[in-house]
């Protein structure tokens, strides 16, 4: 059976990939199983696929030596992935309990979970692995809100939405696998006037000079681009999305990278990014930008 002969809630046709590019991807997600983003959403339920911020609560970790150390520790990296999310989510602005919100790009659904437990309203999320939306429509269905939060599998340069439709939208580290002209001009065109996009992203630094070779290692490991934050601002302002808040969270994400770097779900990629959030050469930013 092809992509496209699938169907997922009984209404939805799945498209094919549109380009060879979109199709790795897919496969990418599609075929992922690292413990790292299982073994985390099993603490609580909710299912991410992006990194951390904040404070490591020592106290909560325990003894090194104990023998529920490591129990602990995977508790503590999902508080902090989850609190990423939550500063997501402080940035969306007012949201009614009738918007429609749009996560694009929402991985196994954990973002829109949270989104829905504090606002009450619809959401809405794409991606393009059959897996991740398959996942994201059981764990919703599992706590008996699949009425107000769905996952499809689609394009996110080409989503399923009217003109105007979203109240907000935002990207949690999905935006590398994409051209920004073209995503900030879909994002553009399904928020109203005076909403709200956030995107939380790795940037490559411009004044570094060139991406590093830990960022290129980055790129490598998630078969991504990641870009530069010069692009995300540019691309911003030449798709009517004004940025009200550009905030530096490389720091507040580091300690989040360190103590994964002590744990068993490690992937080989943890040094990469704490070198290079250390000389500069990556950002952590988070973007808040309201459509004009």
């Amino acid at each position: 059976m092809s992509l496209s002969d699938v169907t997922t809630r009984d209404t939805v046709t799945i498209p094919g990939p549109a380009t060879p590019y979109q199709g790795d991807i897919a496969r990418y997600w599609d075929h992922e199983a690292r413990p790292v983003n299982l073994r985390l959403g099993d603490v609580d339920g909710l299912y991410h696929h992006h990194y951390g911020i904040g404070d490591v609560d020592h106290a909560a970790l325990g003894d090194p030596g104990a023998p529920d150390r490591e129990q602990r520790l995977i508790a503590e990296l999902h508080r902090l992935e989850s609190a990423q999310t939550n500063v997501l989510l402080d940035h969306l602005g007012p949201v009614q309990r009738d918007d429609t919100l749009v996560d694009a790009g929402c991985g196994r659904g954990g973002s829109m979970v949270m989104a829905h437990q504090r606002f009450g309203c619809s959401v809405e999320g794409v991606t393009l692995s059959v897996k991740q939306a398959d996942f994201a429509n059981r764990r919703a269905k599992e706590l008996g809100i699949e009425e107000s939060v769905r996952a499809r599998v689609c394009n996110m340069l080409g989503m399923p939405f009217a003109t105007g439709e979203a109240a907000a939208s935002w990207n949690n580290e999905s935006s590398m696998y994409v051209d920004l002209h073209d995503l900030f001009a879909e994002h553009s065109r399904i928020l109203s006037v005076g909403g709200r996009y956030v995107t939380i992203t790795g940037c490559w630094n411009p004044i570094y000079g060139q991406p590093s070779k830990w960022v290129s290692q980055i790129n490598a490991h998630f078969e991504c681009n990641i870009h530069s934050r010069r692009e995300y601002l540019r691309a911003m302002a030449d798709n009517r999305l004004v940025p009200q808040a550009v905030v530096d969270l490389t720091a507040e994400t580091l300690p989040y990278w360190e103590l994964r770097a002590t744990s068993s779900l490690t992937t080989g990629i943890e040094e990469a990014f704490i070198n290079s959030y250390k000389d500069g050469s990556f950002q952590y930013l988070l973007i808040a930008a309201d459509r004009v």
